[in-house]
């Protein structure tokens, strides 16, 4: 089986509360047969930069066999890790559609059937932002990510205005979005302390690992690193700092499934409480996370998904969730089929 195509398509998110959206660049990759493997990343995509990049990919995919990830994980047109991740999974549904089976045999097998989920609740207004963080705990969301303004005080009462809507038994996480020079980010994990956060992931200006270890030995709020880990070397460096528990691991930015899985490993011998997350929201890339998640028993705690995939995603058939758990889906690559009329109309261009 080899490589006969690939085809890129960009949308835009539907969603009335973004100003300017980020596109959506989905990788649709051929083998003999018509048989498609589908892949998705987050970006800056533009429509008019697609018939370059598919000139530049396809003569060097035509031809390859989609087996072989790690020698195409290490092409020179790949360098961008949004990309490569794009690709990769593309791939790996590609593989798994050829053999009939689901992707997670390709990563070790089904550890578990039901993977957690925590929600990333969309930016907005206090008062919107814990509505709708209600409205996901009566749906059986206990875990959620929030997002944070920039604003410390704005933060402070959005968080005991969630606390007080949905009570103590949910588990939230706060994004700083590296919004937060290392004092403001200290007096603002001082408020916080009563709050019982899972973790502050990326509180601080300054992406780098050594300025967030400083801060989480001077705070009592359990910090998190997501944007700072690239690769498993970062991992390991992570792990040696010794101060920072959590590592959420961007699906995209560490350049695919199979780098995720490198350095979940890493994580794992390390002791680090360990998660995916997934930044895209058509359905594609998270169903991928679930995928990945099914196979390894290292990620226990909730994975990131963006609000959106649960009403906007590009999904024919999206996989059940209960509970915020998601079932993986067992059918052949992905299992689960894209939109192809729904994508159309959100075409670009």
């Amino acid at each position: 089986m080899t490589i006969t195509d690939v085809d890129f398509t960009v949308v835009h998110q539907a969603d009335a509360r973004r100003a300017a959206a980020k596109s959506l660049l989905l990788v649709r990759l051929t083998a003999a047969g018509n048989v498609e493997g589908w892949g998705e990343a987050s970006g800056s995509w533009r429509d008019g930069e697609l018939a370059a990049r598919r000139e530049a990919l396809l003569p060097v995919l035509l031809g390859r066999s989609p087996f072989d990830i790690e020698e195409l994980l290490l092409l020179d047109e790949l360098r961008d890790p949004a990309l490569r991740s794009a690709v990769e999974m593309a791939s790996c549904d590609l593989i798994g559609r050829c053999v009939g089976q689901p992707m997670f045999r390709w990563f070790g097998g089904c550890f578990r059937r039901r993977v957690p989920l925590t929600i990333r609740v969309p930016s907005g207004p206090t008062v919107q932002v814990a509505q709708i963080s209600r409205e996901l705990a009566q749906q059986g969301f206990h875990s959620q990510v929030i997002l944070a303004s920039g604003e410390p005080e704005q933060d402070v009462r959005m968080i005991e205005l969630i606390r007080r809507n949905v009570g103590d038994h949910i588990r939230l996480r706060l994004d700083g979005q590296a919004r937060y020079d290392l004092h403001t980010a200290r007096d603002l994990c001082a408020e916080l302390e009563y709050a019982q956060l899972e973790c502050f992931v990326d509180p601080l200006l300054i992406m780098e690992l050594h300025e967030l270890a400083t801060l989480a030995r001077q705070v009592n709020v359990p910090i998190g690193a997501c944007r700072a880990l690239r690769s498993p070397a970062d991992v390991l460096l992570l792990a040696r700092l010794g101060s920072i528990p959590a590592a959420v691991l961007d699906v995209q930015h560490v350049g695919g499934l199979t780098s995720a899985r490198k350095c979940a490993a890493v994580a794992e011998a390390a002791d680090l409480s360990v998660s995916l997350a997934c930044g895209s929201w058509a359905g594609i890339a998270a169903v991928a996370m679930a995928q990945l998640a099914a196979a390894l028993p290292v990620l226990r705690a909730a994975n990131e998904c963006a609000y959106e995939t649960l009403n906007h995603h590009l999904l024919l058939d999206i996989p059940e969730v209960v509970d915020g758990l998601v079932a993986v889906p067992q059918g052949p690559g992905l299992g689960v089929r894209p939109d192809r009329p729904q994508i159309e109309q959100l075409q670009a261009g």
